[in-house]
């Protein structure tokens, strides 16, 4: 089982219109993989104009609910990075691979 410390960071988000995106930096506490079929949705997305988050952290992957993944185990992303973009929707995970 990782520790928080070990958790994949989100090495790079291009949704522009996020609350939490900064530079292509995600500065979420963590985020969540959610969706189904295809679909790996960034489930921590927020498109408001106030920017959140935290100033000198860069995002983890906290909870994979994609156990379809290959990179998922026990509901834990163990990919290196994770990349989160315009994919199905506007902010899915890049990183996510069918099983």
């Amino acid at each position: 089982m990782a520790t928080l410390a070990e958790l994949p960071q989100v090495s790079e988000c291009t949704v522009s219109g996020c609350s939490y995106n900064d530079h292509s930096s995600c500065h979420a506490g963590a985020v969540t993989i959610a969706g189904v079929g295809g679909d790996a949705q960034c489930a921590t997305f927020i498109p408001l104009n106030v920017k959140g988050g935290l100033d000198t952290v860069l995002a983890s992957v906290g909870a994979c609910q994609r156990a379809n993944c290959v990179h998922n185990e026990n509901l834990t992303c163990t990919a290196t990075a994770v990349r989160i973009g315009a994919g199905s929707d506007l902010a899915d995970c890049l990183t996510f691979q069918p099983r």
